[in-house]
């Protein structure tokens, strides 16, 4: 089957792929036999966008390869195969896979996912915000305290990049490790950067 619609990053992608190689082409193939998606390549991986808005994401762990459905927390799930990573993503959830069977099995389903999706982001829904107040650790409040510039240039850090901060900050047990964290990071928000960046 060939697809004018094929993004050469993609083709590399797949060709270097240590692992899932043939689970990624069924999926890819999935992805492209559904109308109005673009092919792109973000974040590393192969990415399905609607309008330049993403719809599905191909990846793969060392346990499972995935789709990954940006707005999944909305999709109806009649199946019941959408899986939340973690309890910190709202709005992301994964259709997984271990074996290249699974995938062609599931195709039609797939498919059905896929669409939904595409109608999810047509009808302009969004996933709505969690209102998670999270618990400032005493360690960086104190540095709030003590440098007032920092809470300014937190405040100005996107919520996501926050949490971030506040669930590392805030998982080393020994308030030690909690302080030496916060002065190390010190500088990476006070010049507006996330965790990671």
């Amino acid at each position: 089957m060939t697809h004018s619609k094929m993004n050469p990053k993609v083709d590399d992608y797949l060709k270097k792929a240590a692992k899932w190689q043939e689970e990624f082409e069924k999926m890819r193939n999935i992805a492209l036999d559904c109308d109005d998606l673009t092919e792109e390549f973000k974040w590393g991986h192969p990415c399905y966008t609607l309008d330049g808005k993403n719809i599905v994401l191909i990846h793969g762990f060392k346990e499972y390869c995935a789709f990954l459905f940006h707005k999944g927390a909305l999709l109806r799930d009649s199946q019941g195969i959408l899986i939340q990573q973690t309890e910190n993503v709202q709005s992301a959830r994964q259709i997984r896979f271990t074996n290249v069977q699974e995938v062609v099995d599931k195709k039609t389903i797939l498919k059905e996912y896929i669409k939904e999706a595409i109608e999810v982001e047509k009808a302009g829904l969004e996933v709505p915000k969690k209102d998670n107040e999270f618990t400032i650790p005493e360690e960086l409040q104190a540095k709030f305290d003590e440098v007032p510039n920092l809470k300014t240039a937190f405040e100005e850090l996107t919520p996501g990049r926050q949490r971030a901060y506040i669930l590392y900050f805030s998982k080393a047990k020994k308030p030690q490790t909690r302080e030496s964290r916060v002065e190390k990071y010190m500088p990476h928000i006070l010049d507006g950067k996330g965790l990671n960046d």
